[in-house]
């Protein structure tokens, strides 16, 4: 008990307003949706193997790698455009080819790229080689977005299911822009958006969901508990009761991510930065965009008196 206090990030009794930014917090929350979705047409998102198709090849050189003469060793057998960048160390090189018309040519291709490597550098080992053919990779970004958009739908359902509609629209409509948001970050950073980036994005769907959840668990409690109160006062308050909760459960995934952010090389430090962004936008979301929406939805259905005074206690007789 001595160190519970500690533990609190905000104030058992905080009375923070939060629905007087409701206002901005919509319209801010609008522009940069807004702003993703024209970044999804325009550069677009930066495909990865999984939905682009292609060859991807990892090898590693005896001493720094020359990406100059590498590349150039690549184009002398006949590969055009390869990708040739640094992974990981100085002596790591990832080479991306495109997408080859059957197995046959996909071979023939790993071959060149195997024997410009020891032009360029002998004694350079090849450690990986991936290779996904263009309908592969069209039937994978079908599923990929298939299986965001069913998750958004049984969301919808679970949510109308267990509260009221209002909950539940207002609930996805916020999802919504939070995966707008995420694609847009995925645009700016140009991270490839593979079939890890949408286990990312289903991950951000389901830590912001349970976020909600939780608030609008508290806020349908304080319905039938507070029977006279508005509905903007009901909110906040609600809101305020579940803050440390929201609070430590965010910080605690934060810094869970984190190390991997900045230590999970290649490999998964795209996915952490896609969860510290989405950890981001899911708990900001919850406050200032759920909340505000079931205010407009809810505020003459959930509680028709809402816009009525709270009756003032009766003074005692003397």
């Amino acid at each position: 008990m001595f160190f519970r206090p500690a533990l609190r990030i905000v104030k058992d009794d905080t009375k923070i307003r939060f629905m007087r930014g409701r206002f901005m917090g919509l319209i801010v929350s609008a522009v940069l949706s807004s702003l993703s979705v024209v970044l999804f047409f325009y550069p677009g998102l930066n495909l990865g193997l999984d939905f682009s198709g292609g060859i991807v090849m990892e090898a590693r050189t005896e001493g720094a790698a020359d990406f100059a003469k590498i590349r150039t060793a690549l184009e002398a057998q006949g590969i055009r455009e390869p990708g040739v960048q640094r992974f990981g160390d100085n002596s790591q090189v990832l080479i991306k080819l495109g997408a080859q018309p059957s197995e046959q040519a996909t071979q023939q291709q790993v071959s060149k790229v195997r024997a410009a490597l020891e032009q360029a550098q002998p004694g350079t080992k090849l450690l990986r080689t991936d290779a996904v053919g263009a309908s592969v990779s069209a039937e994978l970004f079908h599923n990929g977005m298939l299986a965001l958009g069913i998750s958004l739908l049984m969301i919808l359902v679970y949510i109308w299911f267990r509260f009221e509609w209002q909950f539940a629209v207002g609930a996805v409509v916020t999802l919504l822009l939070d995966v707008t948001k995420a694609v847009g970050f995925l645009v700016v950073t140009r991270f490839e958006f593979d079939l890890v980036m949408i286990g990312a994005i289903l991950t951000i769907i389901g830590y912001s969901t349970n976020d909600k959840v939780v608030v609008y668990d508290r806020m349908r409690e304080n319905l039938r508990k507070y029977k006279t109160m508005p509905l903007r006062d009901l909110i906040d308050l609600s809101i305020n009761e579940t803050l440390n909760r929201t609070l430590g459960t965010s910080a605690t995934v934060f810094l869970a991510s984190l190390p991997l952010a900045l230590f999970g090389g290649a490999t998964l430090s795209g996915f952490a930065w896609v969860m510290l962004f989405g950890i981001f936008v899911g708990t900001s979301s919850s406050i200032f965009i759920a909340a505000p929406i079931l205010l407009f939805l809810g505020e003459n259905r959930l509680r028709r008196d809402s816009a009525a005074p709270t009756t003032a206690p009766a003074k005692p007789a003397r």
